[in-house]
């Protein structure tokens, strides 16, 4: 393949990662067909859902066919005209007949064709999508699901195409306002998202000090990666996912100032529907909070909550059922979402650090671990130079002395001469006797 091409299949647009969720599931199509018909393995097209990656190359352009987003082979490009025949040759192939037309190799490789799984599925009749447990809508939802405003960075406009040198130039309209800096965008989402994610926080975990942490930490990783998060199509969703995942995450349970939740509050309301939502396990307090509370659909749901949405849906309807056995007001949907709602609404009250504050933390944090790598990785390599110059060039075998062990018994072979054998073995060294006479020890 060859640089041009492997840029032009890398160029394919792809849609959202909650859109990417949202088509498979409209298609009627599982994890492991897209994966079969890919190529991947299941994690993989789920980390594709997810955000966490993004196909490349071929695959990117197989799969932007499956979703249904045009790739770069659908646009129309202008075709060459046949060359003209001679008009007995033309008279000639019009009285023959004509072949019909059948699907073939060549079909095949002008890139117009869907996926294995995507084939096999068109070939036999539509089928259901599998069944998820039956979930009341609750009230109709006025007005979008999601904060309406959105803060999104302003797109390079594409080339245009050059106009007629005829056409007279059109008066002047309104000035544009200039682009915002990536601190004066990062400043406007602060502004706008961190109060109300600090009080949904809040009413997740029941700890006002737990609650700013999470935002603020989500908000440190926000401007680590701001050149991501500026082109999100739902900025205030990232943020969102990263401030719930840090406050659920169970190891605050070992800290001391966030082992027990605050003070419940004095209203016998809240303090009810408080203490019933945190009852209920992490994921279920999320899934509630963000499909009530926030009235954000099933599979967005799903998707944010890293679950499938038959998985999402049994949360739902638990969560429900154990808020409708606390408080049997909120028995009904309805009456859950309207309760929920009214109380992510409320007004937040908590003091927060100013956006530069945020921003000049998060830089701080980001040079004291590039120091602390970097430091390590120096101490290393000292100490691996210090080892490899006062470690020995050859091995030198330690002979350590016997002991006596009890148990084991005495080796052969002569053993050590006393002084009386000493001497003995030197008065018969000096005198010897050759005779047959015997020798007579001397009685001294």
């Amino acid at each position: 393949m060859s640089r041009s091409t492997a840029d032009s299949a890398s160029s394919v647009p792809l849609p959202t990662p909650k859109e990417r969720r949202r088509l498979r599931e409209a298609l009627a199509l599982s994890e492991e067909e897209v994966a079969e018909a890919m190529g991947v393995t299941r994690a993989t097209v789920r980390s594709w859902e997810t955000g966490r990656s993004a196909p490349r190359g071929r695959k990117r352009e197989a799969y932007a066919k499956l979703l249904g987003t045009p790739g770069p082979t659908d646009l129309v490009r202008p075709e060459a005209e046949p060359p003209a025949e001679p008009r007995a040759q033309a008279q000639e192939h019009s009285q023959q007949p004509q072949p019909q037309p059948q699907a073939s190799a060549a079909a095949s490789a002008s890139g117009n064709v869907r996926p294995r799984a995507a084939v096999k599925r068109a070939a036999k009749p539509p089928r259901a999508p599998s069944p998820a447990p039956a979930i009341s809508p609750g009230p109709a939802r006025k007005g979008p699901s999601k904060p309406p405003e959105r803060l999104r960075p302003v797109a390079a406009e594409a080339p245009a195409e050059p106009a007629a040198p005829a056409e007279p130039a059109a008066p002047a309209g309104p000035a544009q306002p200039p682009a915002l800096t990536p601190e004066e965008a990062f400043d406007a989402l602060y502004a706008y998202a961190a109060p109300g994610l600090v009080h949904q926080t809040y009413l997740l975990t029941g700890r006002r000090r737990l609650s700013r942490e999470a935002v603020e930490y989500a908000f440190h990783h926000a401007w680590q990666r701001w050149p991501e998060v500026a082109v999100d199509a739902d900025p205030v969703g990232w943020v969102r996912a990263t401030a719930y995942e840090y406050a659920l995450s169970p190891w605050h349970r070992f800290r001391r100032a966030h082992r027990h939740p605050d003070a419940p509050p004095t209203e016998a309301n809240r303090r009810a529907l408080l203490g019933a939502l945190l009852e209920l396990p992490p994921s279920y307090r999320r899934t509630v909070l963000l499909y009530d509370g926030l009235g954000l659909d099933l599979p967005e749901t799903a998707a944010e909550t890293e679950a499938s949405t038959p998985a999402a849906a049994n949360r739902l309807l638990h969560a429900r059922a154990v808020l409708g056995r606390r408080i049997p007001e909120l028995a009904e949907p309805e009456a859950l979402h309207r309760c929920l709602s009214a109380l992510v609404a409320e007004a937040p009250t908590a003091t927060l650090l100013p956006a530069r504050a945020v921003r000049a933390g998060s830089e701080r944090r980001t040079r004291g671990w590039t120091r602390a790598v970097l430091g390590v990785t120096a101490a290393l390599i000292v100490v691996t130079g210090f080892t490899a110059a006062t470690a020995p060039t050859r091995y030198i075998p330690v002979n350590a002395p016997g002991e006596a062990v009890d148990g084991v018994p005495v080796r052969g072979g002569p053993q050590k001469l006393s002084p009386e054998d000493l001497e003995l073995r030197d008065k018969l060294r000096a005198e010897p006797n050759p005779g047959p006479e015997r020798l007579v020890p001397a009685v001294g």
